[in-house]
């Protein structure tokens, strides 16, 4: 029986040497994340959920909470330690963390309590810091992000975003509520009734704020006016709202004809770089009817209005000009359990992202839109506004970076 014989040139192929092919494993860092619990502007919101916290903990990542955290935002300690987190009982322990986790801009007590190379993720509201603040900062060497600031891949505020339609939802129900003759107002119903006209709206800013302002406005039945410079903004919000709307860029002359006749003004003008343009001047507010309202959203990027300052959910508004004011910057905290569960949902993937990349850090090579959140990086101010400001030199997070290589 005469056998195959295997062709010399098979045989070569077959013992030839082959290349190696080696399985590339990327870098895998498990997490060390404190959620304290918030102690200032009455904040009611908390940055993990119970179900974020599961989604962490279940990939191995360490999360410590602190006692009552969640507790305003309806959160109990036991649903936090069912979902595998540890319970701190101090502050202390919850900041020997490597990433902080915060709704609410940390406090000078807590910027103490901070070390060199943590990461804290937090609001950064304007108007009530100061430049020694920041040189706090600073000086613990921390990496700091600010929430407001960090982008998407394409370019969008997602904080700002999931937050603004709750601003927007949230002012105008807030409006409805202070121009009742309960809480000083002029006694109108923003909607109005057969035989009595509705109330009249002024929105500043066509953005995302204002968008939603604009829908629960006219869901209440009142009569709105939108301003802003952007006319895309404009032509988009009357394409998401579907109908005819009065439009209108920021002329002074046109604006305070309407604020004359408006029963509320919201302030929804958010600044990309830093501080919102105050477009409404003082003079304008002392024309505006008696105990009309105003309600300035964008107080946390220092506001809108010339007559607006800060205020806080224990004493929400002050008036001026016989105007109720009401300017507080955390808004959203009225409804913290929806705020709370926004604001997880959009901090979880970052960090579930960021154990592939050897923590958050890492992160800030592939994705530029989270660099554009730092505004502290190991001592350095990174913020150019922020930099002018407070009159500190700044340096830009791309040149920082590409010095570290």
């Amino acid at each position: 029986m005469s056998q195959r014989k295997t062709p010399f040139s098979d045989i070569e192929v077959q013992y030839s040497t082959q290349p190696e092919m080696l399985a590339v494993q990327q870098r895998s860092q498990k997490l060390f994340i404190g959620i304290p619990k918030e102690a200032s502007f009455q904040e009611n919101r908390v940055a993990l959920k119970p179900a974020s916290v599961s989604m962490l903990c279940g990939q191995g990542h360490r999360v410590v909470i602190e006692t009552q955290a969640g507790e305003k935002s309806g959160y109990t300690d036991h649903e936090y330690s069912e979902a595998g987190a540890d319970i701190g009982y101090s502050k202390e322990q919850v900041f020997k963390s490597h990433i902080i986790i915060k709704v609410a801009p940390p406090t000078m007590e807590e910027i103490e309590l901070m070390q060199p190379d943590q990461i804290i993720i937090s609001p950064i509201h304007l108007p009530t810091i100061e430049g020694k603040y920041i040189e706090k900062l600073r000086q613990k060497r921390v990496i700091a992000l600010a929430m407001e600031y960090i982008q998407d891949a394409k370019g969008s505020y997602p904080f700002v975003r999931a937050l603004s339609e709750i601003a927007g939802t949230t002012a105008m129900l807030t409006a409805a509520e202070l121009l009742t003759n309960a809480k000083g107002g002029r006694g109108v119903l923003l909607g109005g009734i057969s035989g009595v006209p509705p109330a009249r709206v002024v929105i500043l800013g066509a953005g995302v704020v204002g968008e939603y302002a604009t829908r629960t406005a006219l869901g209440l039945g009142a009569e709105v006016r939108i301003f802003d410079n952007n006319i895309y903004k404009l032509m988009r919000l009357q394409a998401n709202i579907g109908q005819r709307l009065h439009t209108s860029v920021l002329n002074p002359i046109h604006l305070e004809e309407e604020l004359i006749r408006a029963h509320v003004a919201i302030g929804a003008i958010h600044s990309e770089t830093g501080r919102a343009p105050c477009v409404v001047s003082e003079d304008m507010v002392s024309k505006m009817r008696r105990r009309s309202v105003i309600i300035d959203i964008s107080i946390d990027q220092g506001g809108c209005f010339a007559t607006s300052r800060v205020t806080s959910h224990d004493k929400p508004t002050f008036i001026n000009y016989d105007v109720i004011h009401y300017c507080v910057p955390n808004i959203a905290s009225k409804v913290a359990r929806t705020a709370s569960s926004a604001i997880s949902n959009i901090v979880t993937p970052i960090l579930l992202k960021a154990e592939h990349t050897g923590g958050i850090a890492g992160l800030f090579d592939q994705r530029t839109g989270l660099r554009h959140g730092v505004y502290i990086y190991k001592g350095t101010l990174t913020n150019q506004h922020l930099g002018e400001r407070f009159q500190m030199k700044s340096t830009n997070i791309d040149l920082l970076l590409t010095s570290r290589l």
